[in-house]
């Protein structure tokens, strides 16, 4: 039995820690027209992240120069600028660099070498 429930813990464990992170929240049922302050402080939200050293080095693979991005800010409506200034946190210039995946590895790890001891299993290699 105990075996058993060890290895559903390993396993909700696992699950558990595979969810990903959801966010909840109102919707609104008309649109809300912005203020001009809030209009130009995404501008400038938006600005620093095109400021961003790869940021602008990957719009140049794409073709895309300096004048021809900030004629499309320009050209974009209120609603669509703000829009793009909420998504600019959730996006991720650089990555993680794999930092989720190593810590999850090491946390797999160390919850198998203390089932292992919990069991009184030794692992003897010759």
């Amino acid at each position: 039995m105990r075996k058993y429930v060890t290895w559903y813990l390993v396993a909700a464990m696992l699950v558990i820690g595979m969810t990903p992170k959801v966010q909840a929240g109102f919707s609104p049922s008309e649109t809300i027209g912005l203020a001009p302050a809030e209009r130009s402080s995404d501008l400038q939200r938006i600005q620093k992240f095109l400021e961003v050293k790869m940021v602008g080095e990957r719009l140049k693979v794409y073709g895309f120069a300096p004048e021809e991005i900030q004629a499309r800010l320009n050209s974009l409506n209120d609603q669509q600028i703000h829009q793009i200034a909420l998504k600019i946190d959730d996006w991720k210039v650089g990555g993680d660099a794999g930092l989720g995946i190593i810590i999850t590895v090491l946390l797999i790890f160390i919850l198998v070498v203390l089932i292992i001891q919990l069991t009184g299993y030794r692992i003897v290699v010759k």
